[in-house]
């Protein structure tokens, strides 16, 4: 005698050797015995033997219409055998019993299990449900499959494109798309990157960057809603100041400018003016919501998505001719030895003289013409000499307090598109989105100019003196610090004031760009507040002590402004290997960095070049450069000849940085291919590492 039971939702047969009452032990075709419960067993039978009854039922089960055999099922519970013997004939054989039990065990959606052999026939509404949820099933793997199809032929489908980059970076994994993309890849054996390249899906490698980063940083967009700008409702006195600012040319968010007051007279008052959008924007208001989500301008070669909106920033900005509501730090310093001798914090209209620009004066403006070795032919030229003067003491001071001096010996470089400046355009436009083909131009500017230094000095005076000063307020604020300058040290961010050992003063608080950082424009209602109301001014700040919405705000701007900044040290490698392919460039001077990379003598470029990799750091090399992809900003070299050593020099201190380039490492997407072939195109941006920080401020 023969047995057929049900073990973990398989169907087994054997001889049977022995019984119990709870139990069988049945012998299995492979001799191996096994014991089974009673209740586990569902039909003896004398014949066939096993292994040709279950192959019989598996070939009569497939020809079951479940459909009629649902018709014949009575509407109580049943046995398989019951409904064999209507289906097939009251003589219904062993092989055809058999084959109803994997028929009906394998529709669920027509007969719910009851065990033991047992079914209970579906309500009709539930198997038309069933029905047609497998039809969809089926009609989606369809699609699945046409879909694949199309991607294998080099062809994509108008939905793939459409949700491009949600299926390579943030995919719903049971979406039909991104199925599609991965059983392409797996039938094809190729990366999902260059799947989707070589089917067209991307338009163009600058497209490809700019989408993904509004995809994951502007889900909803780039426009502001319209919103006018909020008016300052209090009478502002109107200062004696006559103020400059020093601003690039593509400045239009003007939010500091410089007056200095006294000269000769033994006595000066040097004054650092702050535009003051936070006299109008409340907190909570439809404009502080606006500069909430983007948190900081971003800035990137020929554009930039501003955090507030046009208007707004047309408003406070210190536009010279206007008289601008400015929060003004005046530092009052005997002019013979700059001891300083007191400051004071107003809130005003400040005339603003002229708003110079750096790039058209740097020529003019030299170390010669400001400390007297060549004449000075320029507007503001006694002020600016002050200035310089005044920069270098307070540098020269921090320095002492650093324990080592700074050292800016690495260029900064500008980005042109088509010979023209920001915006892509003429001057006055408004600016318009490149679109990645432009003829890039890459110029250099010294790091630590005189103009550079005078404006860097000022923000650090100001920004570490309104730190101190809302602690002795009792007011909160966000701070930057850094414990030591020990490698491996970050610059942190809070809501109490610390040592910023890079810095080389007592606290530090970005406070001076509020135009352009959200954090700043937090700190300046936080001054205004101590301005208005002293050593009361917690009471009425809009923040207070151990106020959570401080935590937040700093967790959402590290966040966004890691981002921003990302993007725009990829971006700028977009257009630095375009400028390659641009100027035919074949080979390049380089540095030996570590780990195999190499930086560019002239270019904004780390990447790795072959044959490095045991040089000692510093070494001077020429490399030759045998490819590039602008998709993942990879740069293929290697090294052609040592030339000798250059200076190392990694030191890049100002605000935040250890300014050592992370490797280049592969562009990472949230795809996943089970094929093993499947490894994504590698060679992203190894941008090189540094915030645009307080020190060096981007203007």
């Amino acid at each position: 005698m023969y047995a057929l039971y049900e073990d973990a939702g398989k169907f087994s047969a054997g001889r049977v050797m022995s019984e119990a009452d709870s139990s069988i032990q049945i012998e299995l075709e492979s001799g191996k015995r096994v014991k089974v419960k009673a209740a586990h067993v569902l039909l003896k039978f004398d014949k066939p033997q096993p292994a040709e009854l279950l192959a019989a039922a598996q070939a009569q089960a497939g020809g079951i219409e479940l459909d009629l055999a649902w018709e014949f099922a009575p509407e109580h519970d049943f046995g398989f055998t019951e409904l064999a013997r209507d289906y097939f004939s009251a003589n219904a054989d062993v092989a055809q019993q058999v084959a109803m039990l994997l028929s009906l065990f394998e529709a669920p959606h027509y007969f719910r299990r009851l065990g033991k052999g047992q079914f209970k026939k579906a309500p009709a509404e539930t198997v038309q449900a069933a029905l047609l949820g497998i039809e969809r099933k089926k009609q989606a793997a369809e699609q699945v499959n046409a879909w694949a199809t199309e991607l294998e032929a080099g062809q994509c489908p108008a939905p793939v494109r459409e949700q491009l980059y949600k299926i390579l970076f943030k995919p719903d994994k049971n979406a039909g798309e991104y199925k599609a993309v991965v059983e392409a890849a797996r039938r094809s054996h190729r990366p999902p990157l260059d799947l989707l390249k070589a089917a067209g899906a991307i338009d163009s490698p600058y497209q490809f960057h700019w989408k993904r980063f509004l995809f994951e940083n502007f889900p909803k967009g780039t426009a502001f809603p319209v919103l006018a700008a909020p008016a300052i409702k209090e009478a502002l006195p109107l200062a004696a100041a006559r103020a400059f600012s020093i601003d690039d040319s593509a400045t239009t968010e003007i939010d500091d400018a410089l007056s200095v007051h006294g000269l000769g007279s033994g006595t000066v008052v040097f004054g650092v003016h702050i535009a003051a959008p936070g006299l109008a924007i409340a907190p909570d208001s439809p404009v502080d919501k606006l500069a909430r989500e983007r948190l900081s301008t971003v800035y990137m070669p020929g554009y930039k998505l501003t955090m507030l909106p046009d208007d707004v920033v047309q408003a406070f900005t210190l536009l010279e001719g206007r008289e601008c509501p400015a929060v003004s730090i005046y530092f009052t310093f005997d002019e013979s030895t700059l001891e300083l001798r007191g400051h004071e914090t107003r809130l005003e209209r400040v005339p603003i003289a002229a708003n110079l620009r750096h790039d058209q004066l740097e020529e003019t403006v030299t170390e010669a013409t400001l400390t007297g070795l060549a004449p000075a032919d320029y507007a503001f030229a006694p002020e600016l000499a002050f200035a310089h003067r005044l920069a270098r003491h307070l540098k020269a001071a921090r320095e002492v307090v650093r324990g080592k001096p700074e050292n800016f010996n690495r260029p900064d470089y500008s980005f042109r598109l088509d010979g023209r400046g920001f915006g892509n355009g003429p001057e006055g436009e408004k600016p318009v989105e490149p679109r990645g083909d432009e003829v890039v131009s890459i110029s250099t500017r010294p790091r630590g100019s005189a103009l550079d230094l005078v404006v860097a000095e000022a923000m650090i005076l100001a920004n570490s003196h309104w730190g101190g000063w809302l602690a002795e307020c009792g007011v909160p604020g966000i701070y930057r610090s850094q414990a030591s300058m020990a490698p491996g040290v970050k610059v942190r961010m809070g809501t109490k004031p610390a040592p910023h050992a890079g810095m080389g003063v007592a606290q530090y608080a970005w406070s001076t760009s509020p135009l352009r950082r959200y954090v700043d424009l937090v700190n300046q209602w936080q001054i205004i507040a101590c301005a208005r109301h002293g050593r009361t001014a917690a009471l009425a700040a809009p923040f207070k002590p151990k106020d959570t919405a401080l935590f937040a705000i700093i967790s959402s701007f590290d966040e966004a402004y890691g981002a921003y900044n990302a993007y725009q040290q990829a971006i700028e490698r977009y257009w630095t290997l375009l400028y390659l392919a641009q100027q035919d460039m074949t080979e390049l001077d380089a540095a030996v960095m570590k780990d195999g990379l190499v930086r560019a003598d002239a270019l904004p470029l780390v990447f790795r070049a072959t044959g490095s990799e045991t040089m000692p750091r510093g070494a001077a090399v020429r490399v030759k450069l045998t490819g590039t992809d602008l998709l993942t900003l990879d740069l293929q070299a290697s090294v052609l000849a040592r030339q000798g050593d250059a200076a190392s020099g990694t030191e890049n201190t100002g605000d935040d940085s250890d300014d050592e380039a992370p490797a280049a490492g592969p562009l990472s997407l949230a795809i996943d291919v089970a094929d093993p072939a499947d490894t994504a195109s590698a060679g992203a941006a190894a941008p090189v590492a540094g915030d645009v920080g307080a020190a060096l401020p981007s203007n």
